[in-house]
């Protein structure tokens, strides 16, 4: 299985002219996933695949509507055509400081990815080159997993790690982070 591991890099190249490249690596540095997004779609609508032939999708995120500022996001498991859960941004909130919740496959929230302190989120927007850290919690406040963003003007690369005793399935942390990757990546660059 592809994401039965604690730690990923999603990595995101910058200067791609049309659409995007996403590849999640395991600690070894081998392919768990690859996503090619198309350029020019009014809704978000991206497909992880075992490789770069992509003759095997593992999952599908999509948004509910062309508008993201408090957009949802479903994730469905591509193999059983079975939906995993949600992400949701938060809009207002998101403004001063990225927050997204995750939701469950009946759309009740289940976890919160918030950015790492409201200061540093301001410092960012004001200067923009102090990388991002975000941290997803149950709605209990356990850990869930911590998502950083490594500076690189050229390469948008996102470490992505599972808490140990993560009780929530990798892949729906796995998509937050890919939705982070393409949405808030793209902002950034």
């Amino acid at each position: 299985m592809p994401f039965d591991l604690t730690s990923y890099t999603i990595r995101r190249k910058i200067l791609t002219i049309l659409g995007a490249k996403f590849h999640v690596y395991r600690p070894d540095g081998s392919v768990a996933a690859f996503s090619k997004q198309k350029a020019f779609k009014l809704k978000e609508d991206i497909r992880l695949f075992t490789d770069e032939t992509m003759a095997t999708e593992l999952l599908s995120i999509q948004a509910r509507q062309i508008i993201d500022f408090a957009a949802a996001y479903d994730v469905v498991d591509s193999a059983e055509g079975r939906k995993l859960g949600a992400a949701r941004r938060k809009g207002w909130s998101s403004i001063f400081r990225d927050s997204w919740e995750v939701l469950d496959e009946d759309d009740q929230p289940i976890a919160k990815l918030k950015e790492d302190s409201a200061l540093a989120a301001f410092v960012r927007r004001m200067i923009g080159l102090i990388p991002q850290t975000f941290h997803l919690r149950g709605m209990d406040g356990k850990p869930i997993a911590t998502l950083r963003v490594r500076f690189n003007p050229f390469v948008y690369k996102l470490d992505v790690e599972l808490d140990p005793d993560c009780e929530l399935d990798s892949r729906l942390v796995l998509a937050v982070g890919v939705l982070l990757a393409a949405i808030e990546g793209r902002q950034k660059s």
